[in-house]
């Protein structure tokens, strides 16, 4: 597996991570034994980064990660979670007590004292321009609770307005055979600012 140097979050990752929403079980049923089996076959193909949200089985999807992260403490393995889809979408949810609760759950149910990489979930729009949402991530950061914070988007525009915060370290965004748009806008824009 390829790895790469994740500038902003101090690590070096697989080009290629495990997508582990259908972990969480939402999509159907997986045992614990099938979700270990795909945790594994991930690692063993190289896999280094893993990608979950704390509302993927409500919570479950975390659960069998840090289980998984318990049985294998030498895999290697960089974890990001996503936060925020735990309450109606709406600016003001977006605050540091929130923050704090959900960070909090997903450190229990990851079994980590300080969570990887945190990404606000798809939050609105207006989160983006909002300073105390960012201050309130670095708090985080700053306590150690979390060790770095990103942002998992809809839109181009959005992408670009976290990618130019300084203490954003990720942007995540669909990018795949049918949605090509971040290709021309995103990526560059993500390279230059590391």
């Amino acid at each position: 597996m390829e790895q790469r140097t994740f500038p902003r979050l101090g690590r070096t990752v697989g080009v290629v991570g495990l997508g582990a929403w259908q972990l969480g079980a939402d999509w159907g049923t997986v045992t614990e034994d099938d979700a270990m089996a795909v945790l594994s076959a991930a690692v063993d193909a190289g896999v280094t980064f893993i990608d979950t949200a704390d509302v993927y089985g409500d919570g479950r999807s975390e659960q069998l990660i840090g289980r998984f992260l318990r049985a294998h403490p030498d895999a290697g393995l960089t974890v990001a979670t996503k936060m925020g889809r735990r309450v109606e979408q709406r600016p003001e949810a977006y605050t540091l007590a929130h923050f704090r609760e959900w960070t909090d759950r997903s450190r229990a149910n990851l079994g980590m004292d300080t969570l990887d990489l945190v990404q606000l979930h798809c939050p609105p729009t207006a989160v983006f321009a909002d300073d105390t949402v960012f201050d309130a991530l670095d708090t985080l950061v700053a306590e150690g609770a979390i060790g770095a914070y990103g942002v998992s988007v809809e839109t181009c525009d959005q992408a670009l307005t976290a990618i130019a915060r300084p203490g954003v370290a990720s942007v995540q965004i669909i990018l795949n055979a049918l949605r090509h748009k971040p290709l021309e806008r995103v990526l560059p824009a993500a390279a230059a600012a590391g």
